[in-house]
């Protein structure tokens, strides 16, 4: 049994962000959503970083290899511009690609705006991490991560992360009943 802390990585992507032109919202945004619909114990570590794929690539490398983040989730740079390179980087230390988070996350956004269809954001799995592209705007973070994040608990089970315990009044994570711990008993 995984009983170790979730370990979360955060991954803001913006030319402008990075050099200081205005403040970051995607990292803020990402920590109060947690912060809300996690009951287990978690961390995280953050990263402001430019639209570079090169850059993208080592930093999803070093979250996933060196630092062990179990659940990696990058903001920015997945829509059609020329600088938007996240999914290319996302997918280049990809080990596995799962296609329905890419979908669902569209699918989700689509209720709220008809450009999502222009969104390439992915979902990916490196080692025995989970890596998820969200969009940039921090209220298109929260409608897309109360859409996706049920599934992402069991995900993390079946690749060899920590049990993740959501709050279920925020966000209800789905288990095949097999797959569901008895709560710990009170000390």
């Amino acid at each position: 049994m995984d009983e170790r802390p979730l370990v979360i990585g955060l991954v803001s992507i913006s030319d402008r962000a990075s050099s200081g032109v205005y403040t970051d919202q995607g990292l803020p945004g990402l920590a109060a959503w947690f912060e809300a619909a996690l009951a287990s114990p978690w961390r995280t570590e953050t990263k402001l970083i430019p639209d570079e794929q090169a850059v993208i690539e080592r930093t999803l490398i070093e979250l996933v290899d060196v630092i062990h983040c179990d659940l990696v989730l990058t903001t920015g740079g997945t829509g059609p511009a020329p600088r938007d390179v996240t999914p290319e980087a996302t997918l280049a230390v990809a080990h596995k690609v799962l296609p329905g988070f890419g979908e669902q996350m569209r699918q989700v956004s689509l209720r709220y705006v008809p450009t999502a269809i222009l969104s390439r954001q992915v979902g990916v799995v490196r080692g025995r991490a989970l890596i998820l592209n969200l969009p940039g705007q921090p209220k298109a973070i929260k409608e897309t991560l109360d859409g996706v994040f049920p599934a992402v608990p069991y995900c993390l089970d079946l690749i060899g992360g920590p049990y993740v315990e959501t709050r279920d009044d925020v966000c209800k994570a789905f288990r095949p009943k097999s797959a569901i711990r008895p709560p710990k008993p009170a000390p």
